[in-house]
C-alpha cells in the first residue's frame, strides 16, 4: 500500500499541511503510523480527506461531517444521522408526550405571559386545554439551555421575530428568480412545455435556496463568533498591558 509523508500527502490530496491537522485535531482524519519520528499515511487516509473535501464543499460542517463518518464505522446509513431522534433531554421526552404545562413554562423558562404569547405566535406552541402542545421539542431545549445560561427568553424570541422578517426578503428574492421569468404570463395561457419548467424550478428552487442560506449563514456566524474572540481578545490584551504599567 502506498504511504505518504504529511507533505505528500498534502501535495497528492491538494489539501494544506494546516488544514491536514486540523482534520486529524477534529477527529475527522486518524493520526497516522509513527514509524521512528516520522507520521506515515496511507490510501485509506487520502480518500478520507477527499470526503471530508466532498462534504465540506457541500456545506456540511465539521460536526456533521464528524457524526457522518462515526456513522458510516458503525454500519449506519446517513438518514440515520441526519434523521429526528429522540435524545436523553427531558424536553426531548415531550416529542413523546408533546406537551407543557403552564407552571413549567414559568418555572424552567422564567417565561412572562409576553413571551408564552410569542411562542404561539412562532409556532413553538400551541395551547390545547389547560396545557400548550410542544412544536418542536429540541428547539425548546435548546432555548432551557440559553435561559440556564442567563440569556432571557423574551430576548431570544425577539431575535427570532427578527430573523423570520430578514428571512422574507431572502424568500422573496429567490421566488422573484422565478415570477420575473413566468409571471408576467397569464398563467392559465401557459404553455404546457412552460408549465413543465415552472413546476421544475419551483421543485429545485427550495431546496437549492435552503442549502444557500443555510451555508450563507454557517459561514457569517463563525465569522462574527471570531470576530467577538477577536475583539474580547483585545479587551483582555489591552487590560493586561495596563495591569502592568
Amino acid at each position: 500500500m502506498t504511504e505518504y509523508r504529511i507533505t505528500e500527502l498534502a501535495e497528492v490530496s491538494g489539501i494544506s499541511v494546516r488544514n491536514i491537522r486540523v482534520y486529524q485535531d477534529r477527529g475527522l482524519l486518524p493520526p497516522p503510523e509513527v514509524r521512528g519520528r516520522t507520521g506515515w499515511y496511507t490510501e485509506d487516509h487520502l480518500v478520507r480527506l477527499n470526503l471530508i473535501s466532498r462534504l465540506l464543499e457541500r456545506g456540511y460542517t465539521f460536526a456533521t461531517i464528524s457524526e457522518l463518518l462515526i456513522a458510516a464505522s458503525h454500519g449506519m446509513k446517513v438518514e440515520h444521522v441526519l434523521r429526528d431522534k429522540p435524545r436523553g433531554g427531558r424536553l426531548r421526552n415531550f416529542k413523546r408526550v408533546a406537551n407543557i404545562t403552564l407552571t413549567e413554562l414559568r418555572r424552567t423558562f422564567n417565561a412572562s405571559d409576553r413571551a408564552i404569547n410569542l411562542s404561539q405566535k412562532l409556532g413553538l406552541l400551541a395551547k390545547e386545554g389547560p396545557q400548550f402542545v410542544v412544536r418542536n421539542p429540541e428547539l425548546l431545549e435548546g432555548a432551557e439551555t440559553l435561559v440556564k445560561g442567563g440569556i432571557e427568553i423574551e430576548k431570544l424570541l425577539d431575535h427570532w421575530i427578527r430573523v423570520e422578517a430578514d428571512l422574507s426578503d431572502v424568500a422573496r428574492s429567490f421566488v422573484s428568480m422565478i415570477t420575473d421569468k413566468y409571471f408576467d404570463e397569464n398563467l392559465f395561457e401557459m404553455s404546457e412545455k412552460s408549465a413543465l419548467e415552472l413546476a421544475e424550478l419551483i421543485q429545485t428552487v427550495r431546496p437549492m435556496a435552503h442549502d444557500i442560506v443555510e451555508t450563507a449563514f454557517a459561514k457569517a456566524l463563525d465569522l462574527e463568533i471570531s470576530r467577538a474572540i477577536g475583539e474580547a481578545n483585545k479587551l483582555y490584551d489591552g487590560g493586561g498591558d495596563n495591569d502592568g504599567e
